[in-house]
């Protein structure tokens, strides 16, 4: 009587725990059966005896205990009234791990009787049901798991003789059959530098341990696959409960979702005991993956074939050597740039004002007193022809220009006989100085008509267009550098404040679907993920500083030349205002260290940090381009940096709101801006916006559109029509073909637009009659040959925020350069330096002009 009370006891105390072990999390491991002709057993062999126990109402509970062997497969059946216990024992060898792993599969699957899976080891407790329900909708009748192996170095008190528990129940009363087979895994360990072929499905997730060789501080592991099923992998410290499964995977480690391809670097200081897990889960669709949601198929057509390759990463000397051998090659454009210095202006090759004799100046302007009569001629008819010149402005209609509120004024085409420059015969300085008027012209009532003649004249030159004083323009375009120091503080705090919150947050939660490196050559280094991506941006830096000095000699140069000959240099020459040249310099230095703060996490949310002094880049130049022979109309500072937001606001309205209606919308704004910047170049800012515009257009298209044969500024109106036709093929194609990329879409207009400006400039400059001196031709051939270099690079496409996280890893590459650099970096080495010769093509472009007169120098 004892003996079958304690025996009852035994049976219900088994009881209760396979009841609390049934309210465990379940975990899900899948790995093929093995072939049943292979060590095939049933529960009523001699290994096997049987418990029963009956409850106070009379309910019998037969448990079947089964001392079990691995690799055997064992076919069974479970009800409501029985259960099965298989009890396996080994032994654990000393400098091994040993894994094993669980599969069970049923025949008879029933989801509101499912067959239940309670596991209970040293340290572990898993169980799951079958058939096993992902997501609540996939249901998966064969489910594979591997047991967390008791791993020596983190588990002190190891047994050596290990036992483990595995209990199979059911609450059907109609009998349910399954097939079980344990078995211990001979390849858990991953060779370093070994490739591995393994099969995963959503029931059967995998997980390896690697450990780091004696002497390898770092690895890179690369899991790739041909199949295109979502999957993540996960790198997790030697712990238990493995997180395998796809709800809680994200608890532990790293980790990143997969479709052809994912990478890692891993670092042994991450993990103290010098060993990791490798864990492969295969999700149930691909939405994750692939941005959009698939058919929803069973485990059968969800198994993906991957191959695991684990190497070892760079060393502290590849560090040293990639980083010492960029900033060499940087530094070596000081170097350059000294000694190019040395020889171009301390050589004599490029004379300037400074440098030339008595001889030479009176060849420029005589000083001759025999002249000052005719001087005064050549003035008093001059300011006969201005006067009857202004009778005529007021009493035409024409351009545009508004001498009232309420009248309308023209040009006529004799006008374009009365120019400061109509003569080539020899005029002395003071002739020059009184057609000139710098000191007050902004300051007399008549200022604006004088303008409105001067600037409609059809033959122009670039004296008429430098009336205005000196010192103040200075201070003007000064503003440009100052603002846009103001706004890259403002701006650039917070954006680096941002994206390493980002990269805290990307360390802390070990996601990296977070940022979108290219994982194939991301290098780590300290707090940054990926180090070389961040570095590679040291050339616009270095080399918008080294601008800024070349623009600095040049303005301190130009100075000592003015204090000498300040007469002489308002008369020859193009005008010289540096301030736009100091504000491309520093968007230069602002465009590194906006690409470096975007690249620490590049993603969808902060593109516009790469992008936006690209606008300001292009943008100044375009303006630098105009200002050289129109230095008294170029917009101000705060209406370009005005516009500058408004495109980018733009940007981030597309990328967001990407619509249909949002491109159309686009496209009509895009083609009226164009029309309205073609009025105002076309005549010179004489054409005014306002309440009359409407009517002053049609008049226009009457008298220039229909009646003149010939436009009256042929330059300029070729140059304004085939960018209005580009600007408008842009605009149509954007809203007809909507590209993904608004971002790239808008700086290609730019970038198109500022081509065709320079090459028009040089163009017409060379129909003038100019020349390009050695320095900017060379400039020109070098700054053509590194930006189809750096263009060939950035169309690598290696990642892409328009992407899901595993779509972008589809494009990335192993790295190209010293092991250390990828397509990307080069291309941001190369654009740097692209940019850095585009700018002194603009530095130097008109150094052939020095010594030219101002009144010969013509306008385009």
């Amino acid at each position: 009587m004892m003996a079958s009370t304690n025996k009852t006891c035994i049976l219900q105390l088994i009881c209760v725990i396979s009841c609390f072990m049934h309210r465990t999390e379940s975990r899900n491991d899948i790995v093929p059966l093995p072939d049943s002709k292979n060590g095939v057993a049933t529960c009523s062999s001699d290994n096997v005896f049987g418990l029963s126990s009956a409850n106070n109402r009379g309910v019998v509970l037969n448990t079947t205990v089964v001392d079990a062997s691995f690799a055997v497969h064992y076919n069974c059946s479970v009800d409501v009234k029985s259960q099965i216990l298989f009890i396996y024992t080994y032994n654990e060898t000393e400098n091994v791990t040993t894994a094993v792993r669980v599969s069970v599969t049923t025949r008879s699957p029933d989801k509101d009787f499912p067959l239940m899976v309670v596991i209970r080891q040293q340290e572990g407790l898993l169980s799951w049901m079958v058939p096993l329900y992902i997501d609540y909708s996939y249901p998966y009748d064969l489910v594979s798991r591997t047991l967390c192996p008791m791993e020596k170095q983190q588990r002190k008190v190891l047994t050596s003789q290990q036992t483990i528990y595995v209990e199979l129940s059911t609450m059907n009363r109609n009998k349910t059959w399954f097939d079980f087979r344990a078995e211990k895994l001979e390849d858990f360990q991953l060779g370093h530098e070994e490739k591995r072929n393994v099969s995963v499905t959503p029931s059967q997730p995998q997980y390896f341990m690697y450990s780091f060789p004696d002497g390898v501080s770092s690895v890179h592991i690369k899991v790739t696959s041909s199949c295109k099923t979502c999957m993540v992998v996960s790198i997790q410290d030697i712990r238990c409960p493995v997180f395998d499964l796809d709800r809680n995977v994200g608890y532990s480690g790293k980790h990143q979702t997969m479709a052809t391809q994912a990478a890692m670097f891993l670092e042994r200081n991450d993990y103290p005991s010098g060993s990791l897990y490798v864990i492969l889960i295969v999700k149930t669709q691909d939405y994750s993956c692939a941005g959009i949601e698939t058919i929803r198929q069973v485990s059968d057509k969800r198994e993906k074939n991957v191959t695991i390759y684990i190497q070892t990463a760079l060393s502290k000397y590849q560090y040293y050597k990639a980083i010492f051998s960029a900033l060499a090659v940087f530094l070596a454009f000081y170097l350059a740039a000294a000694i190019i210095g040395c020889v171009y202006h301390g050589c004599g090759w490029n004379k300037d004002l400074s440098q030339l004799t008595e001889t030479e100046r009176d060849k420029l302007l005589p000083y001759h007193p025999h002249h000052q009569e005719a001087s005064q001629v050549s003035s008093n008819q001059t300011d006969a022809d201005e006067n009857r010149a202004f009778s005529e402005f007021r009493s035409h209609s024409g351009y545009g220009a508004i001498e009232d509120s309420n009248s309308e004024v023209t040009i006529p085409k004799e006008l374009s006989s009365v120019s400061s420059s109509t003569t080539n015969s020899s005029h002395d300085t003071a002739v020059l100085a009184a057609s000139l008027n710098t000191s007050d012209i902004d300051f007399l009532p008549d200022a604006d008509q004088e303008k409105q003649v001067i600037r409609t004249k059809t033959a122009m030159f670039v004296t008429d267009l430098a009336r205005k004083s000196s010192k103040r323009l200075g201070k003007m375009y000064k503003i440009y550098h100052w603002n846009l120091l103001t706004i890259a503080i403002f701006y650039g705090l917070p954006v680096a404040q941002l994206v390493f919150t980002y990269q805290k947050i990307l360390k802390l939660t070990g996601n990296d679907d977070l940022c979108y490196y290219n994982f194939d050559c991301a290098h780590p280094l300290g707090v940054l993920s990926s180090f070389n991506n961040v570095f590679s941006n040291i050339g616009y830096i270095l080399l918008g500083i080294l601008f800024i000095f070349l623009v600095r000699r040049r303005d301190l140069l130009h100075k000592q030349m003015v204090a000498s000959n300040e007469e002489l240099e308002k008369l020859l020459g193009i005008p010289q205002h540096f301030g736009l040249f100091y504000a491309m310099g520093l968007a230069l230095v602002m465009e590194g260290i906006m690409s470096a703060c975007y690249h620490v996490c590049p993603n969808y949310s902060n593109f516009q940090f790469d992008t936006s002094f690209m606008y300001i880049i292009a943008c100044l130049n375009i303006l630098k381009i105009y200002q050289t022979r129109h230095p008294d109309i170029n917009a101000k500072a705060y209406q370009t940096y005005f516009f500058m937001a408004i495109v980018i606001f733009i940007a981030v309205v597309g990328v967001v709101y990407a619509a249909s209606f949002v491109w159309i919308l686009y496209g009509i704004i895009h083609m009226f801006a164009s029309l309205i910047l073609t009025g105002q170049v076309y005549y010179m800012g004489t054409w005014k916006i306002d309440r009359h515009i409407c009517r002053r257009i049609f008049h226009i298209f009457l008298t220039d559109g229909v009646r003149c044969a010939k436009p009256a500024y042929t330059s300029r109106f070729l140059l304004l029509f085939i960018g209005n036709v580009i600007n408008w093929s842009f605009a149509l194609y954007g809203a007809i073909e909507q590209p993904g990329d608004f971002a790239t879409y808008l700086l290609a207009i730019f970038i198109g637009n500022l081509l065709l400006y320079s090459l028009f400039y040089i163009l017409m400059k060379l129909l003038s009659g100019e020349r390009l001196c050695p320095l900017p031709l060379t400039c020109i051939v070098f700054a053509s040959v590194t930006w189809a270099a750096a263009l060939y690079f950035f169309f690598a496409h290696l990642t892409s925020w328009q992407k899901t996280p595993a779509g972008s890893r589809e494009g990335n590459k192993d790295c190209i350069l010293l092991q250390f650099f990828d397509h990307h970096d080069i291309w941001h080495f190369l654009s740097a330096i692209s940019l850095f010769f585009s700018f002194l093509i603009l530095l130097t472009l008109d150094d052939d002009l020095v010594l030219t007169r101002r009144d010969r120098i013509p306008v385009f």
